[in-house]
């Protein structure tokens, strides 16, 4: 688990940091919770070549700034590159995944409304309990993502660009 750098907390809830297998750690800084659900910021680190399922969030939008590292991100027709200082908002139903660059990616991720953090608190290893062995529950995680209104569109590397034209979400 050194490999991962240590992340921000809370002190009113430093026990919210989770990990999702080798994939993410991430802290929640603010819950829905603390504010009436308008928004949720967490820490989250992805190591080299970690990502993101092709998906869409139908109940938030989904706003990242990178504070170390890089992320490429394939949102709709767009694809960049963010690194240290660079922020960008996916909106509502926009097909995208997120890949970390050759360092990893250290990122703030903020729901609005709020809705990643409770996805994170659900579905991931508390960090305490979590060991070199911790594997990343891929349907449970998949589960609550579409209770709670994602879609999920396509597995980690695959692109907006690779869903057929008359999909719904790839309008």
């Amino acid at each position: 688990m050194s490999h991962f750098p240590p992340l921000s907390t809370n002190p009113k809830h430093p026990g919210r940091q989770y990990a999702l297998g080798r994939e993410l750690r991430v802290s929640v800084l603010t819950s829905a919770a603390e504010t009436d659900g308008r928004h949720d910021v967490v820490d989250s680190f992805m190591p080299a070549g970690a990502a993101t399922p092709l998906h869409a969030h139908t109940a938030y939008e989904e706003r990242l700034w990178v504070s170390a590292g890089s992320l490429t991100v394939w949102a709709g027709d767009e694809k960049g590159i963010l690194r240290s200082g660079d922020f960008y908002t996916v909106p509502l139903r926009v097909p995208h995944a997120i890949a970390a660059g050759p360092q990893g990616a250290r990122a703030l991720n903020i729901s609005t409304p709020a809705g990643f953090a409770e996805l994170i608190a659900r579905t991931a290893t508390p960090l305490h309990l979590a060991t070199e062995a911790t594997v990343f529950d891929v349907e449970l995680f998949n589960a609550v993502a579409q209770e709670m209104g994602d879609l999920l569109l396509g597995p980690p590397g695959a692109t907006p660009g690779g869903l057929p034209p008359e999909h719904p979400a790839a309008r």
